[in-house]
């Protein structure tokens, strides 16, 4: 990644960085606000409904006393009685008694006109029966609500069932169950009411809660404006933690772009200054135990000492090109620490790790035979290691893969089966060896699930003629059953870690093959 495309992603993270956050605090205001102003509702719907249903328990009890009168019905001392009870009950206007479908008398005194008497709309868990909408002579016309019990009715005024204290903005409506409404409070839409009471998605913009209790429902609106302060305050809460969620994840960005853009930079300075070197992990014959040659491995050392791993600086240095001069140096190294060695035997090889840019274009080729010119090192003492990234361009790769092994270069797969390539690609390269990814060696005598795939990574490359490494051994257990299926050669702690130069030569030298001493 060039300069310009860490720092074009580091502002585009950044910006993703500050929204994402500040979005989420003003979503989650909202939805705090909303959530916080139905719960009032909800609690101002609960008043209304315990009203309601003190109201309803009045006028029972109401009914139930004069039911249980042992008098002549509408009898003068029957319609005192009825007329006490009136009085007493608050939350009834009138009580009649009924005969025969007839109202005969009230708590006014004997009917002179026959006034017939309707059976109820609806009748309550508690046996009462309920009118919606009565329009008695006594009221004047006035719509009441009416509760009956055998032979007694109750006139009650809507206003009983909606007497609470609101705002007048806040709309409310009381109903029995989902169904008719008892009264209402600040006029609200009908329409609205009986959608929202038969559960409908509504659009009118506006905040609503219903709240049932006991065979009433409470239905409580009020415009959506009433959410500004709510939702102000539930901003001044969560937006300074937005803020400071955006702050830190733009303080992680420019400290990961700048660790970024400072690793590049040392880098460069490391190029200049030849900072690299190289350690070698020994490659053993199975068969044998003979050490045939070394995996050469680039290692940074900076001027204060300190080692920076290659996982680190290595994907840097190929996104920014920067490995193309490094696996130089690693050449050099490679003919300055083991020229003598590889002149002294002709058996011994060295592999270096090639990127996908130098396998592309075939670059490194002239630079390794520059290097070679005039050592006395033969190319076939050279081996050449790419991963399989290097070999998605398949036509590209071939072409390098053939000039290379025209000039005596091995040419080798490594960490297979980590990457892009495919059994039918495999066949279109002439590749001389295939590196078995220490990930599957790790799985041989387990129950992972990946275990099965190294005999068949095995059996590809046998079928397709290429020699095996396996990386990764670090049991002995490993190394028998890679041996028992043929596989040449492994590298790993259960023979050596990569070793510097020296030590690496004192170890080849104790593991070299007879005919070579």
């Amino acid at each position: 990644m060039r300069r310009k495309r860490i720092i074009v992603t580091s502002v585009l993270v950044a910006v993703i960085g500050v929204a994402a956050p500040l979005s989420l605090a003003f979503y989650l205001s909202s939805v705090r606000a909303e959530q916080g102003e139905q719960e009032r509702l909800r609690l101002l719907a609960g008043y209304a409904l315990e009203r309601a249903h003190r109201s309803i328990a009045s006028a029972s009890m109401a009914l139930r006393s004069a039911d249980a009168l042992d008098l002549v019905p509408c009898s003068e001392a029957h319609i005192q009685q009825l007329r006490r009870i009136t009085i007493t009950t608050r939350s009834i206007d009138d009580i009649g008694y009924v005969e025969n479908g007839m109202l005969k008398c009230s708590s006014t005194g004997m009917e002179d006109k026959r006034i017939a008497v309707t059976p109820a709309d609806f009748t309550l868990a508690n046996g009462m029966g309920l009118d919606f909408n009565l329009r008695p002579v006594v009221s004047g016309g006035k719509r009441m609500v009416g509760l009956s019990y055998r032979a007694y009715k109750v006139l009650i005024d809507p206003v009983r069932f909606s007497d609470v204290i609101v705002d007048s903005d806040i709309q409310m409506a009381v109903a029995i169950g989902r169904g008719g409404v008892l009264d209402t409070l600040h006029h609200p839409d009908p329409a609205l009411v009986q959608a929202l009471l038969a559960g409908k998605p509504t659009a009118d913009g506006s905040i609503h809660a219903l709240l049932y209790r006991d065979g009433l429902t409470a239905v409580m609106i009020e415009p959506r404006s009433k959410l500004n302060d709510r939702l102000r305050r539930e901003q001044l809460l969560l937006l300074p933690l937005g803020l400071l969620m955006a702050a830190f994840i733009v303080g992680i960005v420019i400290w990961l772009s700048r660790r970024r853009l400072s690793l590049m930079g040392e880098l460069k300075i490391a190029i200049e200054r030849r900072e690299f070197f190289v350690h070698y992990q020994p490659i053993i014959a199975l068969d044998t135990g003979v050490c045939v040659g070394a995996e050469a491995l680039i290692r940074w050392r900076r001027p204060d000492g300190s080692m920076i791993r290659p996982d680190l600086f290595i994907p840097v240095a190929e996104d920014s090109d920067l490995i193309l001069p490094i696996t130089d140096q690693v050449i050099a190294c490679v003919i300055a620490d083991m020229g003598a060695a590889l002149l002294a035997d002709r058996e011994l090889h060295i592999a270096i790790n090639l990127c996908a840019s130098d396998i592309e274009t075939g670059r490194v080729l002239d630079v390794l035979e520059r290097a070679l010119d005039g050592t006395g090192i033969e190319a076939q003492q050279i081996w050449l290691e790419a991963t399989e990234r290097g070999f998605i361009n398949v036509e590209a790769a071939r072409a390098t893969i053939d000039k290379a092994r025209a000039r005596g270069h091995a040419v080798a797969i490594d960490d297979f089966g980590t990457g892009y390539s495919s059994l039918s690609s495999l066949q279109n390269l002439p590749l001389d060896a295939l590196k078995i990814d220490k990930s599957f060696v790790d799985t041989i005598g387990t129950d992972a699930a990946t275990s099965s795939v190294t005999p068949h990574i095995i059996a590809m490359a046998r079928t397709l003629n290429m020699l095996i490494v396996a990386e990764g051994i670090e049991t002995q257990q490993q190394a028998d059953y890679l041996r028992e299926r043929k596989v040449e050669f492994g590298q790993g702690w259960l023979f050596a870690k990569a070793l510097p130069a020296a030590e690496f030569l004192t170890f080849y030298r104790a593991r070299r093959a007879p005919s070579s001493t």
